[in-house]
């Protein structure tokens, strides 16, 4: 695992690098997750594996430093991987984010579009207002989230997910959901639509129908749907998530 100091986040951020051919692809995880936990399965499938791909740990998340004095904005956040990217000296690289990664890819594409040579995103956050999950979080405050609903989720969750959480701080994870609930303007998905890159939605086959969806495939954005998965598409279906992204790039 690899490591450098953010002045962003002032705090060592972590990922995995694995070895490969071509033009890296740069994983981002959602709220909640960490790319060291979500996107081995996906980066060594027989589609990707001879591929070089980089699963980030964004600040607050996974092995990556959790400090007590950071905003964890989607904004922020990008920050932090476009000064990931810098770090690494990439010439270009593919970009894939789910979820808030969905929404902090599309804000590294349109601060930083030099660093990226095209985009995917599956089911980003495109709009403000957050979804379930982030609505379930920040309606409460911070210290009601973290002294009464936190231990609660820790208990609660029965899915993959459960490892991955025991990774995160309380206050990282609120202030994360407050950001996609106050969201950014341009809206992500303004600034979606505006990327003269290379891009693709991806959405689990049990998360369709959705307006945002159909809206973008009619307008000629390339589109994947991953059979077998809801939202959870890394875990529920990775074999067909490497085929989709191997496909695009290709």
């Amino acid at each position: 695992m690899e490591s450098f100091y953010s002045q962003t986040a002032q705090c060592h951020v972590r990922w995995h690098d694995f070895p490969g051919e071509g033009t890296p692809i740069v994983f981002i995880h959602g709220l909640g997750c960490a790319s060291s936990y979500d996107y081995p399965r996906v980066a060594s499938d027989p589609t990707l594996v001879e591929h070089r791909t980089i699963l980030v740990d964004l600040p607050g998340s996974g092995y990556s430093e959790k400090p007590d004095e950071y905003d964890y904005s989607t904004t922020s956040q990008a920050r932090v991987v476009i000064e990931l990217l810098r770090h690494l000296q990439l010439p270009s690289c593919w970009l894939y984010g789910h979820s808030m990664g969905g929404s902090i890819a599309i804000e590294v594409v349109s601060n930083a579009p030099e660093l990226i040579c095209g985009l995917m995103v599956s089911e980003p956050n495109f709009h403000s207002g957050g979804g379930e999950f982030s609505l379930a979080i920040a309606s409460n405050s911070l210290p009601e989230f973290e002294q009464n609903v936190w231990p609660g989720f820790l208990k609660d969750v029965s899915t993959p997910w459960a490892g991955c959480l025991l990774s995160h701080t309380p206050m990282g994870i609120w202030r994360s959901a407050k950001s996609l609930i106050e969201g950014v303007n341009p809206s992500w998905y303004q600034r979606f639509q505006a990327i003269a890159k290379p891009k693709l939605l991806i959405f689990g086959e049990h998360s369709l129908p959705d307006n945002d969806f159909t809206t973008l495939a009619a307008q000629g954005i390339c589109t994947a749907v991953i059979p077998n998965a809801a939202h959870s598409i890394a875990w529920q279906n990775p074999p067909a998530l490497a085929a989709a992204i191997h496909h695009f790039i290709k």
